[in-house]
C-alpha cells in the first residue's frame, strides 16, 4: 500500500505553516512542509513536532528550477507522485516599500506567477488519480482584474486563453512596468494583484487541461483566497489569524474522493466566487 502524501510550499510561517498544521491533523498520509530556507523550515517542522504532530520537511525553493526538479524527483521516487499539492509560497512588497514599481513588478511576478508556473510544470504530471491541487491566490486578483482594460479582462476571463498566452501577458506587464507604460497599456497599479490574476487564470487553464487530458482521474484544481490574514506579508491589522486563513485552502485540499466540484474555480470562504 503506497502512502499518500501532501506537499505545501512556503510552509515555514504564516498561512503555509497553518495549512501544514491542519493537514497534519486531518490528512490521512504523510505531510511535507517545504521551505526555501532549510534552517527555518527545519525549525518550523520541529515546532509542529513538539505539538505532537507528525510532519516531514523537504527543502524547496520555488525560485530555483533545480530545487523544484530535485523535489519532484524525490516525491516521484518515494511516493510515486503526490496526492495533494498546495502552492502557497509567494511574496508581497510592503505598501511603504520604496523600491521602484518596475522592480516590484519584476520581482513579484517572478515569484508569484513564473515560479508557481514552474512548480506546476514539474509537479502536475506527478499528481495521482484523485489528487487535489490548490493554488493560493487572493481576493486582490478579482479587484485587480476589474481594474484592467476591457480587452485584458476579456482575455483573462476567456475559456480559450492558453498557458503560453497568459505567460506572454504577464511578461508584457513586467515589460510595460519597466518602461512606465503599464497604465496606458490597460494594467492596474498593483504588481501583487497582477501576479495573482496570473495564479488564478493559470489554475483555470490547468483545470481545463486536466479535465481534457485525464478525464477519468478525478483530479480537482482550484485557486483560492485565504482572506486578509495576520502574517509578516499582510501585517498585524488583518482580521484573520493564520489558522482562519488556512480554512479554505485545507477545505480544497481535502475535498472527498468522488467529488467533482469545485474544479477550475476561484474559491473564498469555501464558496465559489465569480471571476
Amino acid at each position: 500500500m503506497v502512502t499518500r502524501v501532501a506537499v505545501v510550499t512556503g510552509g515555514n510561517k504564516g498561512i503555509g505553516k497553518a495549512i501544514v498544521q491542519a493537514l497534519c491533523k486531518e490528512f490521512q498520509g504523510d505531510v511535507y512542509l517545504t521551505a526555501r530556507d532549510e534552517g527555518r523550515g527545519q525549525d518550523a517542522a520541529a515546532l509542529l513536532s513538539s505539538e505532537g504532530l507528525k510532519v516531514n520537511f523537504h527543502q524547496l525553493d520555488i525560485n530555483d528550477v533545480g530545487s523544484i526538479a530535485k523535489a519532484a524527483a524525490f516525491f516521484k521516487d518515494k511516493y510515486g507522485g503526490v496526492d495533494v499539492l498546495v502552492n502557497n509560497a509567494g511574496i508581497a512588497f510592503k505598501v511603504a516599500d520604496t523600491a521602484p514599481f518596475s522592480t516590484q513588478a519584476e520581482v513579484t511576478l517572478r515569484t508569484n506567477f513564473f515560479a508557481t508556473q514552474d512548480m506546476l510544470t514539474h509537479f502536475l504530471p506527478l499528481v495521482k488519480t484523485g489528487g487535489r491541487v490548490v493554488n493560493v491566490s487572493s481576493f486582490v486578483s478579482v479587484w485587480s482584474l476589474n481594474k484592467c482594460s476591457p480587452q485584458l479582462q476579456e482575455r483573462f476571463r476567456s475559456d480559450d486563453i492558453t498557458e503560453e498566452e497568459l505567460a506572454g501577458l504577464m511578461r508584457r506587464f513586467v515589460d510595460r512596468a519597466k518602461k512606465g507604460e503599464h497604465k496606458e497599456d490597460g494594467w492596474p497599479e498593483t504588481a501583487y494583484g497582477v501576479s495573482k490574476i496570473g495564479v488564478t487564470v493559470l489554475s483555470l487553464i490547468h483545470a481545463r487541461r486536466v479535465a481534457k487530458e485525464r478525464p477519468n482521474d478525478q483530479i480537482l484544481i482550484n485557486a483560492c483566497c485565504p482572506g486578509w490574514v495576520r502574517t509578516d506579508m499582510a501585517g498585524p491589522k488583518a482580521p484573520k489569524s493564520p489558522e482562519e486563513g488556512a480554512v479554505t485552502p485545507v477545505y480544497l485540499a481535502l475535498l472527498p474522493a468522488g467529488e467533482t466540484a469545485p474544479h477550475g474555480k476561484f474559491v473564498s470562504e469555501k464558496t465559489v466566487q465569480a471571476w
